[in-house]
């Protein structure tokens, strides 16, 4: 059985991959994917992912995931600062370690947050260091998908 985290991470890739109409679309998608889900908890999921419904020429109205803090990602990456800080990552269990060069460590963390990703809980950064806390379930690929929006692909 898949758990909880798995199938967030799934409802939300695929919202955000495809058009979405409804929630029996979505219930099919994730059986799929291998997910047995009863509409009761997509609709639950749906409203703890705090998703919404938008306007769509081609669907009619398609789910869509709140942009909110996601709105400042350009600003944050724009001119490559501070993410230009960004050294290596490393995984030790379930957290990671993020190392910077120093001075950096709280920018990237406060932008690392700014992106409230789903997969990452929090961050604590030190002057060159920042151990980034993922939720439970989220795996090492999650992260660095995520951080993917931030820092070159190869950096991770």
């Amino acid at each position: 059985m898949k758990s909880k985290t798995q199938r967030l991470l799934a409802i939300r890739r695929l919202i955000e991959k495809q058009a979405v109409a409804s929630q029996d679309e979505l219930l099919s998608m994730l059986k799929q994917e291998g997910f047995e889900v009863l509409q009761a908890t997509l609709s639950r999921d749906l409203k703890f992912l705090e998703a919404g419904k938008i306007p769509d020429k081609e669907r009619g109205y398609i789910y869509v995931l709140p942009r909110g803090k996601h709105q400042n990602r350009q600003s944050v990456t724009m001119g490559n600062f501070p993410l230009n800080g960004f050294i290596s990552i490393e995984f030790a269990r379930d957290m990671a370690v993020i190392k910077t060069h120093p001075g950096y460590a709280q920018s990237i963390a406060s932008a690392i947050d700014e992106m409230d990703a789903y997969e990452i809980m929090g961050t604590i950064a030190g002057d060159d260091t920042i151990l980034l806390i993922p939720r439970d379930e989220v795996g090492k690929e999650d992260i660095r998908n995520a951080l993917a929006l931030l820092f070159p692909v190869e950096q991770l």
